[in-house]
């Protein structure tokens, strides 16, 4: 019987399993959050890059239109609007970038939430007393 516990040890056990348990979740729900604020961040980069591309794009348009109707010589405004264009690609492509990285976003910390509800059950079945 001298290698059995007392019930004052045991219960500071379980609060310093308990503490560390509660520290290392929210040490996790850190980084998880973090991560999706990175996401966040890259996608709404791409968007605003996306719309400076489409704001320059709508301006060498509109030249390209003014252009065209007082020259109607095709040499000036057809290479502006080749420029408008390609502006206009490259839009297109930032902004499914950034909203793909966008869609990433969990939004919530999963891994965190789950590693809780796993401790909880486990608390729960070992707080249950035995029948033996």
């Amino acid at each position: 019987m001298a290698d059995q516990r007392s019930i004052g040890q045991m219960v500071s056990d379980v609060t310093t399993d308990l503490s560390s348990i509660v520290h290392n979740e929210i040490a996790l729900a850190k980084l998880e959050i973090k991560a999706d604020v990175t996401k966040g961040g890259k996608g709404t980069v791409f968007l605003v890059v996306a719309a400076g591309a489409a704001l320059y794009g709508l301006g060498f348009l509109l030249s390209a239109a003014a252009s065209g109707i007082h020259a109607a010589g095709l040499p000036s405004w057809l290479s502006i609007l080749i420029i408008a264009l390609v502006l206009f690609i490259v839009a297109g492509i930032t902004a499914l970038i950034g909203i793909k990285n966008l869609k990433r976003i969990q939004g919530k910390p999963v891994k965190t939430i789950a590693n809780a509800q796993e401790t909880v059950a486990d608390l729960k079945v070992a707080a249950k007393p035995s029948n033996n």
